[in-house]
């Protein structure tokens, strides 16, 4: 698998899924994502505690504890996801911004605006780049999928665009695969302020965009 810095991300060819099989993909990708959690010396997430990267490129740590509260939301937010696959992916969409609101005020980034890096080119710990949301996300599905909340999604890598192919510049988003048709998802909160919804594409059509 390819690095970008520090952070483990897919190839954009598409992933071979078989039916239901939601439990014994995400055994199979979990690992891999301790691996790029140690990676960028971060620690494995876990229902008790996660560490959030903000600053740009992961420069700033900020351990989050998370109680009983914060993950009886989250399974608070995913129960109306059980009806169908959209629907999960609209809970989902809603637990990410209430994960960025949730850790804002203790990693100080409750004023983080959408596409910062022209705004901040030297970075600033109260804003996020593509680095830090797509890790922060891929942390969240960490801990969703140790709750086991996940009913219609399993855990997928971070996918990259631009992949150092042209002169946009590579630009990463946190992925969750459908287990009945194994379409890949981006959910992707870098062009939205902090707490907003992010974009839920899939991966072909995010692929595709500037």
């Amino acid at each position: 698998m390819p690095l970008l810095g520090g952070l483990l991300v897919a190839p954009v060819s598409a992933q071979d899924i078989n039916g239901r099989a939601s439990n014994s993909r995400s055994f199979e990708i979990r690992p891999l994502l301790a691996e790029k959690f140690a990676g960028m010396s971060l620690p494995v997430p876990t229902p008790a505690r996660l560490v959030v990267c903000h600053g740009f490129g992961c420069r700033s740590h900020t351990e989050i504890g998370l109680g009983r509260a914060d993950n009886t939301r989250l399974a608070q937010l995913m129960l109306a996801g059980r009806t169908s696959p959209a629907a999960e992916r609209k809970s989902i969409a809603q637990a990410v911004a209430w994960f960025e609101r949730r850790v804002g005020p203790e990693a100080g980034t409750t004023k983080a605006v959408a596409r910062p890096n022209l705004k901040f080119p030297g970075g600033d710990p109260g804003q996020f780049d593509c680095v830090d949301t797509s890790t922060n996300t891929t942390a969240l599905f960490y801990v969703m999928d140790t709750l086991h909340l996940f009913y219609h999604h399993h855990l997928a890598l971070p996918v990259s665009r631009h992949f150092l192919l042209d002169g946009a510049g590579p630009h990463i988003t946190a992925v969750l695969t459908e287990n009945l048709t194994g379409q890949r998802w981006a959910f992707d909160p870098w062009t939205h302020n902090n707490g907003q919804l992010p974009d839920v594409l899939p991966v072909e059509s995010w692929i595709s965009q500037d």
